[in-house]
């Protein structure tokens, strides 16, 4: 039985109604250092993109859902990309929206139970992530789950006139 539900929170597929949750988080610039990203994007390019998310992560090689809450509220997003059948691997990327929301272990819930999507259903090998130097709440969170840094990348991202490193995590499935 494939369970995506923990004790506080549960993953769920993006739904239409997401749409606005979405375009907020994929719009708010305090959050684009985690994602890479550079501009804004339209609700018109984010419709299309959930009108689009049904499709299997063996064809568009990206998983995105939603961790929401048991009241149906969603708190933040959770990625697996680059996923990688022939080499057994994806990358994986989590936010939680709310800053009130953090710290109180719903992050490592959301991770827990991807993992165990990922090494139990997906048949994966191994997870990766990658951290700025300065996410020390990120750090904390993949290395609670089991994530080794394995290597450091220097001046890997540009943001705010300044090159950052960047850590690579990675979780094998043993």
């Amino acid at each position: 039985m494939i369970t995506l539900k923990g004790e506080n929170i549960y993953l769920r597929a993006l739904e239409p109604e997401d749409l606005e949750f979405i375009h907020t988080i994929e719009n708010d610039e305090s959050l684009w250092e985690l994602s890479n990203t550079i501009t804004p994007y339209s609700k018109f390019l984010i419709k299309q993109y959930l009108e689009h998310s049904h499709k299997d992560i063996f064809e568009v090689r990206q998983l995105r859902l939603v961790i929401s809450s048991y009241l149906d509220e969603p708190l933040g997003m959770i990625d697996l990309f680059d996923f990688d059948f022939k080499n057994s691997r994806a990358g994986v990327g989590i936010l939680v929206k709310e800053s009130k929301n953090r710290q109180l272990g719903l992050g490592r819930e959301a991770l827990s139970l991807l993992i165990n999507y990922s090494f139990t259903h997906l048949g994966l090998h191994q997870l990766y992530c990658n951290i700025s130097e300065n996410n020390e709440a990120s750090i904390k969170l993949f290395t609670s789950q089991g994530f080794e840094k394995i290597g450091l990348k220097k001046d890997w991202n540009y943001m705010k006139g300044n090159f950052t490193n960047e850590y690579l995590f990675q979780l094998l499935n043993k």
